[in-house]
């Protein structure tokens, strides 16, 4: 007699585990299970099998080949194109089955008695016999009911709680005579539960039930595969093990090095060539693969480890599963129903809590928490907030569920009854998480301002005016490709400070939510006057007068980002005439190269039409390149230095703040106009903050970053900084060519290195041990004067905040003078890495 092992199915309820390993090759007690399937068959004296194949064939092949390793003989029958279902795939080997054969599922636990059911099928006559088994919760499953001699007279798959009729459910194993396949067409997909079978019965075909009294798994999900492992272990099932049993309950592998302090409570499996650290305690119910390493003091409760897996020390696993080569960090937490897939990493001190499945490939930094299930992106991170907010990639990392989340959390570190403005960008994906961080808040009590669609300026302005506790605003991030930057704001329109942002991350990990009643769940209003309140403000901070006599011609392209809607009306306003490119909306963000096409764009524009500027408006209404009436685009270090100009000169003696990393241009034309200059964090909030801390700075930003007012609110304002350079050229009876052409030269470069994260904290360190106190300036990062204090001529290094990089910026007034500085420090970094690794 012949078997047919139907093993071609995705097994997709099993992933992570499955997404590059086929089901049959999930492994019980260290071996697939279509290994057990394949002897439990034999014993049974069933040695001539065909297996059905269709996802990842290939892998299944590899392993089993001919079956002769496995005391039997193997055919295989891939289903190329599509799966053909249980009976469909049988269909396709009907001329391989001559005689009565049998059919049994390639993921199915078993001891049952096949001969016993043989022998049932050859006594009543059947030509189909289903093999049944009792379960207390059959609602997964096909329900039959059989009459007092065993013949099916009722079946349904998968009963809802109301239809179920019976215990007794279809186990996926079937006697079959080959004739009944004539029921089924060729090449078609056909399912013996529910194609098959019903045809049979209506057809009066003598079809039994036989009643195994055996044990019986179909391992169709994670919690199903955890239990198998444990019923092996505890002896539910008999399964044939390659391990010998060293006490009752307690199987070891060759060549496995135990500690003598090691603490096990049977039962217990661990594979061939493990090592197992000093003071380990291994749980009951723990399974660990082949070639496992597991640290000194890691603490394991009943998970199960596929071959190759290493756990770090101190680490702690309680009831999850890891799969094959995952590294585990040392003090790492995995609790109970988590499920890693293959090569995954976790870094030292992580968590992944209860019931998280995290795909292949992943990495978990450090300290992160994993609190949702991790598919898409490319791993967890420690922190939540970066720089400015939260960032990640759209609809991936930023989904609508994690804003929801965010929203709550933030809510929940308000009082309640708070008030909280939300906006956003154009973008559906802003207004999809938007929406969602609203729903967030309002769950927890807060009252929502929503002000939709509008340039984060205005946002940060209007904030004060309304008198909101907080704000939120949704936006595509400027500064990477394909991601959404979720901003938190206080009640200053500044973006929040590291405490709160810690808070909140806290409360969402914990998910510690503050749940209002129904009376007290928060409400949604949508202010009006929005804009009007921001024209008011804007036009105050001007000298609106000296615009309208410059009669300006102003070309603005929003490269399709529709940044600040509101600009053209108020430059109308103020009697000039602005020319506006590229307003039409794009869903998703310009590449560099076309944002740098559209730039080129703008300047033959300027020129064309003799306008005496041009502006490109990017990030929401926070940045701006500059054209000059030549057409030359001005922007980085160069903006910077031509704004500060402008503002120095029309205010003598003022000050000025820029980020650390800026070049010594700006103090060159500060000295000239015997104003200051003010060094702060290379960050956004940074600059923020000191524009409202120090009442007397005329202007705080950068090229880079953008400009702020802050006279006008705390926030960068691309919108306002073009209505200031048109009042201050006027004013001063100057063009943006001339200043540009006459500025000081300054020789500024800047490289980003690779130092691994270890050594990052370690080579800043060695800087200031190093050089002398007068030799440095900590404003951020360590920025070093190798011949003493002169603001022309230092070297920068500052750590970048995600990534294992260091930024080296040199800053000079002579060429030879940067490349010098910089060769030399660059080799003093390599040396100090190389040494380090020694």
């Amino acid at each position: 007699m012949r078997a047919v092992l139907m093993a071609g199915g995705a097994g997709t309820r099993l992933r992570p585990l499955t997404c590059d390993l086929p089901k049959p090759l999930m492994p019980v007690l260290n071996r697939p299970i279509a290994e057990h399937t394949l002897a439990w068959l034999r014993g049974h004296g069933l040695t001539e099998l065909i297996m059905t194949l269709h996802y990842l064939p290939d892998m299944v092949q590899s392993y089993f080949q001919d079956g002769r390793e496995f005391g039997v003989q193997l055919s295989y029958v891939v289903e190329e194109l599509r799966p053909l279902g249980t009976a469909g795939g049988v269909r396709q080997v009907a001329a391989l089955l001559p005689e009565t054969f049998v059919v049994v599922s390639g993921d199915v636990i078993t001891d049952g008695n096949l001969q016993a059911a043989i022998g049932f099928h050859r006594e009543r006559g059947a030509k189909m016999t289903v093999i049944l088994t009792q379960v207390p919760d059959p609602g997964e499953f096909g329900v039959v009911i059989t009459d007092g001699d065993g013949r099916v007279v009722r079946l349904l798959e998968k009963p809802t709680p109301g239809e179920v009729f019976s215990d007794r459910v279809n186990t996926g194993a079937y006697i079959v005579e080959p004739e009944i396949l004539a029921y089924l067409a060729p090449d078609q997909p056909a399912d013996f539960a529910q194609d098959l079978l019903p045809q049979l019965l209506a057809a009066g075909e003598p079809v039994y039930g036989f009643v195994s009294g055996g044990y019986w798994c179909d391992v169709g999900n994670l919690e199903r595969y955890r239990q198998v492992q444990w019923d092996a272990l505890t002896g539910r099932v008999r399964l044939a093990s390659a391990y010998r049993q060293v006490q009752t309950g307690v199987w070891l592998g060759e060549q496995v090095r135990l500690d003598p302090s090691v603490v096990w409570e049977p039962p217990v499996l661990i594979g061939h060539h493990c090592r197992i650290g000093a003071g380990v305690r291994l749980g009951a119910g723990t399974v660990i693969g082949d070639h496992v390493t597991v640290g000194a003091q890691a603490d394991l409760k009943r998970p199960v480890l596929f071959n190759g897996v290493m756990v770090g020390e101190e680490s702690h696993l309680r009831a999850c599963v890891v799969g094959r080569g995952s590294r585990i960090g040392r003090r790492v937490q995995i609790l109970e129903g988590a499920v890693l897939g293959h090569l995954c990493t976790v870094g030292e001190e992580a968590q992944v809590q209860s019931g998280c499945r995290i795909w292949p490939g992943k990495y978990i930094e450090p300290g992160a928490t994993v609190h949702t299930n991790l598919i898409w992106g490319t791993g967890a991170r420690r922190h939540l907030f970066g720089a400015r907010g939260v960032a990640g990639l759209a609809n991936v990392d930023i989904t609508p569920e994690l804003a929801i989340r965010l929203g709550a959390a933030f809510g929940s570190c308000l009082a309640p009854g708070a008030q909280v403005q939300v906006s956003r960008d154009q973008r559906k994906v802003s207004r999809m998480i938007s929406r969602s961080i609203i729903s967030g808040l309002m769950s927890v009590g807060v009252q929502v301002q929503n002000l939709e669609a509008n340039a984060i300026p205005i946002s940060r302005l209007v904030g004060r005016v309304l008198g909101v506790d907080g704000g939120v605003h949704v936006r595509l991030d400027p500064d990477q490709a394909g991601h959404v930057l979720i901003e938190f704001l206080d009640n200053q329109g500044i973006n929040i400070p590291p405490t709160l942002e810690k808070k909140i991350e806290a409360t969402l990990i914990r998910e510690e939510f503050r749940r209002a009643a129904l009376a007290d769940i928060g409400d949604m209003t949508v202010p009006g006057r929005v804009a009007d309140i921001y024209r008011g403000a804007f036009q105050q901070q001007l000298h609106v007068e000296a615009i309208r006599q410059s009669r300006a011609k102003v070309v603005v392209d929003y490269a399709h980002g529709v940044s600040g809607a509101v600009l053209p009306e108020l430059l109308v306003g103020y009697g000039c005439d602005p020319l506006v490119l590229n307003a039409s909306l794009r869903q998703t963000p310009l590449s560099a190269e076309e944002r740098e096409s559209l730039l080129q764009q703008l300047g033959r524009v300027v020129e064309a039409v003799r306008a005496h500027l041009g502006v490109q408006v990017n990030a929401n209404g926070e940045r701006l390149v500059l054209v000059d009436e030549t057409g030359t685009a001005m922007q980085g270090s160069l903006l910077t230095a031509v704004v500060m100009e402008l503002i120095l000169a029309g205010q003598g003696r003022g000050t000025v703040a820029v980020p650390v990393t800026t070049s010594s241009l700006v103090e060159q034309v500060a000295r000239y106009h015997e104003g200051r200059v003010l060094r702060t964090k290379a960050n956004a909030t940074a600059l923020m903050r000191i524009g409202q801390d120090q009442p007397r700075i005329l202007c705080a930003g950068s090229g880079e970053l953008g400009f702020i007012f802050p006279q006008l609110h705390p926030g960068f304002d691309a919108m306002f900084t073009i209505a200031k350079i048109l009042e201050l050229l006027t004013v001063q009876e100057r063009s943006l060519a001339q200043i540009r052409t006459h500025l000081p030269s300054v020789v500024w470069k800047t490289q980003t290195i690779h130092c691994p994260w270890r050594l990052k904290g370690a080579w800043m360190r060695h800087l200031v041990e190093t050089h002398t106190p007068d030799a440095l300036d900590l404003t951020d990062g360590v920025r070093i004067f190798p011949q003493g204090y002169d603001p022309d001529h230092w070297v920068l290094f500052l750590p970048d905040a995600t990534e294992p990089l260091l930024h080296l910026v040199v800053n000079g007034l002579e060429r030879e003078w940067v490349t010098h500085w910089g060769q030399t420090y660059r080799q003093r970094l390599q040396e100090f890495m190389e040494q380090s690794e020694v």
